[in-house]
């Protein structure tokens, strides 16, 4: 038995370390026989973690409209963006949450997948200007119901819903806001119904991570900001959106010089309008890191975003790419391993941490870490990428081959790919086939973007130097945003030796040797 030495309330639950009541420690023993006390044998909030860890799952579209899926993804991820703003309130990142969409699934398993205590599940019933939602949060060590509430309203009160959920959740999770006014917790970035359908539309096909996906979500911020010009998180938005064209790893489909002007610009409206966004932050710093080459606003970015939001996952994942190019290994695998707590169940998350590996050279640990992640997606052909470049660097190359086959037939297409295939080609000895691929992709580039560090990685492996400092100055002037990991980059060791390497890494930015 425990005991709270100020209400003096006794509790038989021996996993409690804090009064539910008043948040005090808990002592051992029972209180006082002379005081007044109340003896709980079970209670829903069991335990300290069970007040301060959560997942919000999507809600479920129980409408006539297929189409209101938008609506309630889009719900559910900006009652789950509020909660991330309390300190000491551990959020599940989005994208492990919704990776529950459309299962039936217990409760209880989701909250030992996420390592979370609660879990917040819904449903949304449009119908004409009429809105039902029925919420509630469960305790998941046990199914049982924390709070539930259903909300019939017009869809004007979208808003008032949405705060009086966030409130209802604190209250029931007995949560002391520290940190942040109330105010700051219920802010909304846009009093424009419309506005907000249209962001919440753009981020439900930006969170597609398809090409396709990503032109649709351009459209649908630009509109919202339309209705709304000092709509922040639509700014936020179109950055993001203008990062993943001009990143190679992401799709890589335009030149970086096109497009990352347009996500900095974006982003910088964004903060401009309020700079209390993390993601805004993020984007920015994203865009100094990749294209400035700028690592001290970057880093400083990172850290402000980090500061704002400690649950965003994709602040601690872009830091981690900063500090690896810079050569803070142990500092990139702490943001690495943070980004996976929060988001446990993100491929991208889990792929990353074999990526890091990789640029580590820890090539075992990045094999182990990357078939981990396959295991948890046997097609995720992001994972079978890397993984063949660390059986590559390990000349493992009967491993690389099946691998880069896997990935080339998932990512169709893709330039980056086809040129890593050929280094591999070269590096294996078949310079025919290298060559051949080389060939084409020379060609192709009349007609679309292929980066010209990938082209140069090409001839590294053919071992033509000239050719390799030739495209590597292409690379500079184009702003490829791979030569951000020029210094650390293993593919590039043959040209480590020659003067003009060090000159190349100068004019990128960093110190040398």
């Amino acid at each position: 038995m425990k005991r709270c030495p100020k209400c003096r309330r006794d509790y038989f639950d021996e996993t409690l370390l804090y009064c539910l009541d008043d948040g005090t420690a808990l002592l051992e023993g029972p209180a006082s026989g002379n005081e007044a006390s109340t003896a709980i044998l079970h209670s829903a909030n069991s335990s300290e973690e069970s007040i301060r860890s959560i997942a919000v799952l999507p809600f479920v579209n129980i409408s006539a409209d297929p189409d209101n899926e938008y609506f309630c993804d889009g719900l559910a991820e900006e009652i789950l963006n509020a909660l991330t703003k309390i300190e000491g309130l551990k959020v599940a990142a989005r994208t492990s949450a919704f990776s529950f969409k459309g299962k039936k699934i217990d409760v209880g398993e989701i909250g030992n997948a996420l390592h979370v205590n609660t879990v917040l599940e819904g449903s949304v019933r449009k119908a004409g200007n009429r809105i039902r939602i029925t919420v509630q949060l469960v305790n998941a060590a046990d199914g049982y119901h924390l709070w539930s509430e259903r909300y019939d309203r017009e869809m004007r009160d979208i808003f008032a819903i949405q705060d009086e959920i966030t409130i209802s959740v604190v209250n029931a999770l007995k949560l002391k806001i520290f940190g942040i006014r109330k105010t700051a917790l219920l802010k909304r970035y846009t009093e424009q119904p419309e506005a907000y359908h249209l962001y919440l539309q753009g981020r439900f096909f930006w969170n597609k991570r398809t090409p396709d996906g990503i032109e649709k979500a351009v459209d649908f911020f630009e509109q919202a900001i339309k209705i709304d010009p000092n709509y922040a998180l639509a700014y936020s938005g179109l950055a993001d959106c203008f990062n993943s064209f001009g990143f190679s790893f992401d799709f890589g489909t335009l030149a970086a010089r096109e497009v990352i002007p347009k996500a900095k610009a974006a982003a910088l409206k964004a903060l401009e309008i309020d700079d209390t966004l993390a993601e805004a932050h993020t984007s920015l710093a994203y865009t100094q890191q990749l294209f400035d080459w700028d690592w001290a606003a970057a880093e400083t970015g990172f850290k402000r975003a980090l500061e704002l939001n400690p649950n965003y996952a994709n602040a601690n994942h872009w830091y981690s790419h900063l500090l690896i190019a810079t050569g803070r290994i142990d500092e990139s695998l702490a943001q690495s391993l943070r980004a996976i707590e929060l988001d446990p169940l993100s491929l991208v998350m889990h792929t990353h941490l074999g990526w890091h590996y990789l640029y580590a050279r820890e090539y075992n640990k990045a094999i182990d870490q990357l078939r981990a992640t396959l295991a948890m997606d046997p097609a995720y052909a992001m994972a079978q990428w890397y993984l063949a470049l660390a059986f590559e660097q390990k000349q493992q190359f009967e491993e690389a081959a099946n691998e880069f086959d896997r990935a080339k037939q998932l990512l169709e297409g893709n330039a980056i790919v086809e040129a890593d295939i050929a280094h591999f080609y070269a590096a294996s000895g078949e310079t025919n086939k290298a060559k051949e691929i080389l060939s084409n992709l020379i060609v192709r580039s009349a007609e679309s973007y292929v980066s010209p560090f990938a082209v140069a990685l090409i001839h590294v492996g053919l071992s033509d130097k000239e050719k390799a400092f030739e495209w590597l100055e292409r690379a500079l002037e184009d702003r490829s945003d791979m030569m951000v990991y020029v210094k650390v980059e293993p593919r590039l060791d043959p040209l480590r030796d020659d003067l003009r390497f060090g000159e190349l890494v100068k004019k990128a930015g960093y110190r040398w040797p």
